[in-house]
C-alpha cells in the first residue's frame, strides 16, 4: 500500500498480500459470530464513492465497513451536486471536510482514485482504497481471488500449504476480455506475486495491445489450456467499454471461448471455477458449470467481505484491537 492508500496490487507485494489474506482469516471468523461485529473502527467514517454502477464491491464494502461499527456515508453520483456542474474536485473535499476518513472509490476513468488521494493529501490525508478504475486496477478483488483459491484448496483438499503459499505453483487460466478488464490486470500481478503461472486465454481482439511486462504466457485455443490448469478464472465481455467491434458475434464468442459443459469436463477434478461477476450464464460459461461443485463464484463474494474488512482495518485500525 502507498502510504495509507490501496490503489493497486503492485504497492503490496508478495509480503503484503500475504498479510491481508492472514488478516482475512481473523474477519472470517467474525462473520460466524451471531452477531458479527467488532468495534476496531468505532468513531471513523469511510464513504462509499461510487461513480459507476456496482451491486457486489459496493455492497461488500459498506458491509465490512459496518460489521467493524465505522459509519458509513454511502455517495450516488446520479443523484449528486455533481449535475448541477461541481467539479469532481469539489465533492472530493466538501465530503472530506464531513470528517471523512477513507473513501473506497469507483470510477469509470483509469487513475481517478490516485487523483483522488492527491487531493485529500491536501485536506488532511484521508486513505482512499481503489474499488476498480476503468480497465486500469481492481486490487480488493485480487486480493479476495488470491483468498478464496488458498481457502478453497486447504478445505477441499487438505494437504497444501496454508495462507499465500497455497498459490506456489498453480497454473490459473484466465479466459475472456481481457483487453478491457481492470480484474485481469490486478489478477495476474497478485497471482504472479504468489508464484502462481497464468495463461491468458482469448481472441486475439480482446488481448491488451501490449503485453510487454505481463509475466503471463498466451493462448487462443481454450480447450488445450483447461486439462493443465487448477483454476478457471472465466471473465465477461465489458461491452461497455468496447468503442468498436471487437468480436463477430457473442454466440461466436461462446462457441469459441465459452466454458460449455462439455469442456468443463476437460478440467481436472481438483480444479476450481471463477468469475469475478456479474455472470452472463450460456455467454462466458454455461449455468450448470456456474453452479457445479467445482465453481466458487459464490464463495468469491462471501470472502469479499472479509478481506475488505482486512484492508478497511489495516488502513485505519492503528492501535485498534481485532477481536471482541
Amino acid at each position: 500500500m502507498t502510504g495509507r492508500h490501496l490503489l493497486g496490487i503492485a504497492e503490496l507485494g508478495a509480503e503484503g498480500i500475504a498479510e491481508m489474506l492472514r488478516l482475512a482469516d481473523t474477519f472470517v471468523e467474525v462473520g460466524r459470530r451471531p452477531i458479527p461485529r467488532v468495534p476496531a473502527l468505532r468513531g471513523k467514517t469511510v464513504v462509499s464513492a461510487f461513480f459507476e454502477d456496482s451491486t457486489r464491491t459496493r455492497l461488500s464494502f459498506e458491509t465490512a465497513a459496518k460489521r467493524l461499527s465505522a459509519d458509513v456515508m454511502t455517495f450516488t453520483s446520479s443523484s449528486s451536486s455533481l449535475n448541477k456542474g461541481e467539479s469532481l474536485r469539489d465533492t472530493v473535499r466538501n465530503i472530506a471536510a464531513m470528517g471523512a476518513d477513507a473513501f473506497v472509490v469507483r470510477h469509470s476513468c483509469a487513475g481517478t482514485p490516485l487523483q483522488v488521494a492527491r487531493w485529500l493529501a491536501e485536506e488532511g490525508g484521508a486513505s482512499v482504497v481503489n474499488a476498480g478504475d476503468g480497465a486500469h486496477e481492481h486490487p480488493t478483488q485480487a486480493l479476495l481471488d488470491c483468498y478464496t483459491v488458498s481457502r478453497e484448496r486447504r478445505a477441499r483438499f487438505g494437504a497444501v500449504p496454508e495462507g499465500a503459499r497455497a498459490l506456489e505453483g498453480l497454473h490459473i487460466a484466465i479466459v475472456g476480455d481481457i483487453r478491457h478488464s481492470r480484474v485481469a490486470r490486478s489478477d495476474v500481478l497478485a497471482f504472479s506475486a504468489l508464484g502462481a503461472t497464468v495463461t491468458l486465454v482469448a481472441p486475439p481482439t480482446l488481448l491488451p495491445p501490449s503485453l510487454e511486462g505481463w509475466p503471463v504466457a498466451v493462448s487462443h485455443d481454450i480447450e488445450s489450456v483447461l486439462p493443465k490448469c487448477d483454476v478457471a478464472y472465466l471473465l465477461r465481455l465489458q461491452n461497455e467499454r468496447m468503442s468498436e467491434q471487437f468480436l463477430p458475434s457473442v454466440h461466436e464468442y461462446t462457441a469459441t471461448y465459452g466454458l460449455t459443459a462439455s469442456r468443463a469436463r476437460l478440467l481436472g477434478p481438483q480444479a476450481l471455477v471463477m468469475h469475478p461477476g456479474p455472470v452472463r450464464r450460456g455467454v462466458e460459461l454455461a449455468a450448470e458449470v456456474a453452479d457445479s461443485p467445482s465453481s466458487v463464484i459464490t464463495t468469491q463474494v462471501a470472502n469479499g467481505v472479509a478481506v475488505r474488512m482486512a484492508v478497511l482495518f489495516h488502513l485505519l485500525g492503528q492501535g485498534a484491537q481485532v477481536g471482541a
